[in-house]
């Protein structure tokens, strides 16, 4: 019977020359510590001539880290190539807010004008349909009128 789980799935093959930049990289000590972990994980799992072909758990305790950071370094590898394995990812970056300060201002000043007739109050839902209907966004959720609402609370108060 074969391996089985993420490190028979995926499968560190090192070209010769992998091997010796990844070495290099190691010997220099040059470049960030998330990279030369990285190296040092695939060359303890590369399963080629001149690899050991270490078990996942072993190469997270030798190297005293996680086994989801060796399976990731695995992965990438695999998927995409050297260099991905030894770069971080890129971080996705932050939607586009909806309220800017002029939309924000009308949605609290909204929330501080009288409930429409039939509401005692008004709720997250309503100031969510208002807003759209009033044209100050095309789109909201009462999560965004929530933090909208509580950030300038406390901005107000602290």
């Amino acid at each position: 019977m074969g391996k089985r789980g993420p490190a028979a799935k995926f499968v560190v093959r090192l070209t010769p020359e992998e091997r010796t930049k990844l070495e290099s990289m190691i010997y220099t000590g040059t470049g960030a510590a998330y990279r030369l972990l990285k190296a040092r994980i695939l060359l303890k799992a590369d399963v080629s001539q001149q690899g050991p072909g270490w078990s996942d758990a072993r190469i997270a305790e030798a190297l005293e880290t996680s086994l989801s950071t060796v399976l990731r370094s695995r992965r990438q590898l695999v998927e995409e190539g050297l260099e991905a394995a030894l770069s971080r990812k890129k971080q996705q970056r932050a939607p586009a807010r909806i309220f800017d300060g002029e939309k924000e201002a009308k949605l609290i000043a909204l929330a501080c004008s009288e409930p429409p007739e039939g509401h005692a109050h008004w709720s997250l839902r309503l100031l969510e349909k208002h807003v759209v209907e009033l044209g100050i966004v095309e789109t909201a959720s009462d999560t965004t009128i929530h933090r909208v609402l509580k950030n300038r609370t406390k901005t107000a108060i602290g």
